[in-house]
């Protein structure tokens, strides 16, 4: 992994009036966010948080409501001041920067989309995009060549002289996207940007939107609500619990190995057929034992990063076991017992 671009280190944050007496009796006596409602009257947003994001990834956090996610991602551009913890971008003690350096922080690196957008209703498309360049005092020219390489990215061209209210929500996302592109930040925080759009519209944007992200080797940190789409997009899910991340990992991780039953109760029902791979369940070919009349030479082989529903294609058209491969060498054996463990969800 590379050097992380985010960094987040034992970050709390509770809110009301005895912040001090809250903190020390949680960190000493164990107190539960009721319990800190109860005696202090005060609320826990998120407590002890900590991860890193590389360079690159879409790191999802998701939750129920209240979890504490949409908390958690404005304390990394100081949205929100932290109680307690350390956060660094790109390098930088985040809290120990000025007003004036943080203001530059948020202009240039650090683009945030909402799932509300709040377009300027009385500025074209073209303009929504250009603002955030207008802030930092670049000519009108150079605003206008941005935000129409912006618009072309997000397939709006066309659409610059329109206004938000002549567009439909789907459209107005895409020009919250490319106004927060505008910048070339570096990080991207996208609090559930998709999530009241339909979902023909929503996993359109989702496409769209990976696609970019990986054009653009934008580093992202996406809030959401629904596993399908965290799923679909992350390289790697948090998941949050009153205000704690109770677990990260791989979908794929996430999805076979549930720390607790609070995310075995989040990924109950979500098909594994697209997330476990060949080398989760293959058995290592020195390992594997063949049955009689078993020909591992004229075996199909298939890759070591294939999914369970390839697998599942591959194993329908021979009786023979599957051979899997990494770098062109024999690296395992998935036989259909071992096909079937996999898909039930064992990785034995």
């Amino acid at each position: 992994m590379s050097e992380p671009v985010i960094r987040l280190q034992g970050v709390w944050k509770i809110f009301g009036a005895r912040v001090e007496d809250a903190m020390q009796a949680i960190t000493q006596e164990g107190l539960s966010k009721a319990e800190a409602l109860e005696q202090f009257g005060c609320v826990v947003g998120i407590a002890d948080c900590s991860f890193e994001v590389p360079r690159g990834e879409i790191f999802c956090v998701m939750g129920l409501s209240g979890s504490g996610k949409s908390t958690m991602v404005r304390h990394i551009n100081r949205l929100i001041e932290p109680t307690a913890g350390r956060i660094e971008v790109l390098g930088r003690d985040v809290l120990a920067l000025g007003e004036g350096e943080l203001r530059k922080l948020r202009a240039a690196q650090i683009g945030m989309v909402f799932q509300h957008m709040a377009l300027f209703p009385h500025r074209t498309v073209r303009d929504n995009v250009a603002f955030p360049l207008q802030v930092q005092g670049l000519p009108k020219a150079k605003r206008w060549e941005v935000s129409q390489r912006c618009l072309s990215l997000v397939n709006l061209d066309g659409y610059e002289d329109r206004f938000p209210s002549e567009l439909s929500g789907g459209m107005q996302q895409r020009v919250g996207l490319a106004r927060a592109l505008a910048s070339d930040p570096e990080i991207l925080l996208m609090d559930e940007p998709f999530s009241a759009l339909d979902p023909l519209i929503r996993r359109r944007l989702q496409e769209q939107f990976m696609s970019l992200s990986a054009e653009l080797n934008k580093t992202t940190v996406f809030i959401t609500h629904d596993l399908d789409e965290a799923i679909r997009i992350g390289s790697r899910i948090a998941i949050m619990n009153d205000g704690r991340i109770v677990q990260i990992g791989t979908p794929e991780d996430i999805v076979t190995n549930p720390i607790d039953d609070y995310v075995r109760d989040f990924v109950e029902g979500i098909s594994t057929l697209k997330l476990v791979f060949a080398h989760t369940i293959m058995v290592r070919i020195a390992e594997y034992r063949p049955r009689p009349g078993e020909d591992l030479e004229r075996a199909p082989r298939a890759a070591h990063d294939i999914d369970l529903s390839e697998l599942i294609d591959t194993s329908i058209a021979t009786d023979q076991p599957i051979v899997i491969t990494h770098d062109g060498m024999d690296v395992g054996v998935i036989d259909k017992t071992t096909l079937l463990n996999g898909i039930k969800g064992g990785n034995d």
